[in-house]
């Protein structure tokens, strides 16, 4: 499914010869690529999210998901055969991003039920944790915009993974107020049991870092390594203002 921009003014366009493709169910994601006035595929990633390893560093853990769903969306992009071979209009740049919650070095997932995502939300009550998303992206194998020929697949594709890191500090809020939370139903499918684009904003005192980070999205440092590459570029008309 394509996704169109948003009704304002594009703030960027991809470059001549590509097409961006999003491996996540995340509208938050797909409203941060709308919001640049970017077309995009959706694309969800089959199967199930890698699990932690025990002992795995949470930024290690976090890049390894990202880097997981990407390949399983380049796998079964339209265009691609049983081999990976895709055909000469395809080139896509596919993006994936994964977001945990970390708290004493323990990775927080999204909770399996309501009394656990009341039990996580008190853990961070009154103390602050950290929110790693990462980003993996898979870029065309060539440099320039010349077609992809029959020889060449996904697995040929240049791999760029980042991460970064932000603290989010909680209010200290009482049982009923946190019960009257997991009640709404948003926690259910939200890593640390808590979303800060919705509902859950009352939770946080403050944040240090970036917030499109804590939603999912690290956009400063995707902005910057899409126009720095020439996959995107600013939308200016050079007109006086």
């Amino acid at each position: 499914m394509i996704t169109q921009p948003s009704s304002r003014l594009p703030l960027f366009a991809l470059a001549t010869g590509y097409r961006l493709v999003l491996a996540s169910a995340s509208p938050r994601r797909r409203l941060f690529l709308s919001e640049w006035g970017l077309p995009f595929e959706l694309a969800r990633p089959d199967g199930a999210e890698p699990l932690p390893a025990p002992g795995e560093n949470p930024d290690a853990y976090t890049r390894r998901a990202a880097t997981a769903k990407a390949h399983a969306v380049a796998a079964g992009l339209p265009g691609a055969s049983a081999t990976g071979k895709v055909r000469p209009h395809d080139r896509a740049i596919i993006l994936a991003a994964d977001t945990v919650v970390t708290v004493d070095g323990d990775i927080l997932g999204k909770p399996d039920d309501s009394p656990h995502a009341l039990d996580m939300l008190h853990r961070l009550s009154g103390r602050g944790h950290e929110v790693i998303s990462a980003v993996c992206l898979l870029l065309p194998p060539q440099a320039d915009n010349a077609p992809m020929d029959a020889t060449e697949s996904f697995a040929g594709a240049e791999e760029l993974v980042f991460s970064d890191v932000s603290r989010v500090f909680f209010h200290p809020w009482p049982e009923n107020v946190l019960r009257a939370y997991v009640e709404t139903g948003e926690p259910r499918d939200k890593a640390g049991a808590y979303a800060i684009q919705g509902q859950g904003a009352f939770l946080v005192d403050r944040i240090e870092g970036s917030w499109s980070t804590v939603v999912g999205l690290p956009v400063t440092q995707l902005a910057r390594l899409l126009l720095d590459r020439g996959f995107m570029l600013p939308c200016s008309s050079h007109r006086s203002f």
